[in-house]
């Protein structure tokens, strides 16, 4: 599997220690980009296409775990592993209850921290269908959330930013049905009802794509949703 298109966001306060680990990122393929701050990390997050986050729970200006909570406000699925020096259950348990991926204590081998940096990769394709970095296969299709790029075996479709999140939610839950109220505040940011008559239009443009692949079904689970289910679900 190769990792250039994966983006981390490296959140930690000791320039030393975040200089190293940025350099042994980027020479295994990752693309890195270090905050010295929790503040300063919410700004990068804000403003690039981040699909990987590597907290340092103490940081001055804005601690780890207020980081990894607004950041989940707005991403539920990203990956987030913390870094620590405390090994405290408590912290551990505060950290899992916000939604972290994995946990690793200081001092840590920087083989451990790749080796569970490609074990959350590897549990997060298994469920979404990722391919690395936000390329996700659906059958015979290929979708580059990245790019906003539907290919089908014909053509390239160029999707909107619209079309590209809403298909990118649903290859996140692919094979669960996303509920129609929480694809509206993640996406329009208001369930009001002409948003919902607004993806509904979107939702059948989407089915028309996907039909260049008979296989890919995207499927109205009543009263509750959508759900888009691929070969082999």
């Amino acid at each position: 599997m190769e990792y250039d298109s994966v983006r981390i966001l490296l959140a930690e306060d000791d320039k030393n220690l975040g200089t190293v680990l940025k350099a042994y990122l980027e020479a295994k393929g990752f693309q890195t980009t270090l905050a010295v701050n929790g503040q300063e990390a919410l700004n990068i997050y804000k403003k690039q296409d981040i699909n990987f986050c590597i907290i340092d729970v103490m940081m001055p200006v804005m601690d780890g775990f207020t980081l990894a909570r607004e950041i989940r406000e707005t991403n539920s699925e990203i990956p987030v592993l913390f870094l620590t020096a405390k090994s405290l259950q408590e912290d551990k348990l505060r950290g899992f209850a916000i939604g972290a991926d994995d946990y690793l204590s200081k001092p840590f081998n920087m083989e451990e921290l790749l080796a569970r940096i490609k074990a959350i990769l590897r549990r997060s394709g298994e469920k979404s269908g990722i391919r690395n970095g936000g390329e996700y296969t659906l059958g015979k299709l290929r979708f580059d959330a990245n790019h906003q790029i539907l290919e089908t075996p014909a053509e390239k479709i160029r999707l909107t930013s619209k079309e590209s999140a809403l298909l990118k939610l649903l290859c996140d839950n692919l094979n669960d049905t996303v509920d129609r109220s929480k694809a509206l505040k993640e996406i329009w940011q208001d369930d009001s009802y002409f948003n919902a008559r607004s993806m509904d239009v979107y939702i059948t443009k989407l089915r028309k794509y996907l039909k260049a692949d008979a296989s890919v079904e995207l499927m109205n689970v009543h009263g509750i949703g959508f759900k888009l289910v691929t070969p082999g679900d």
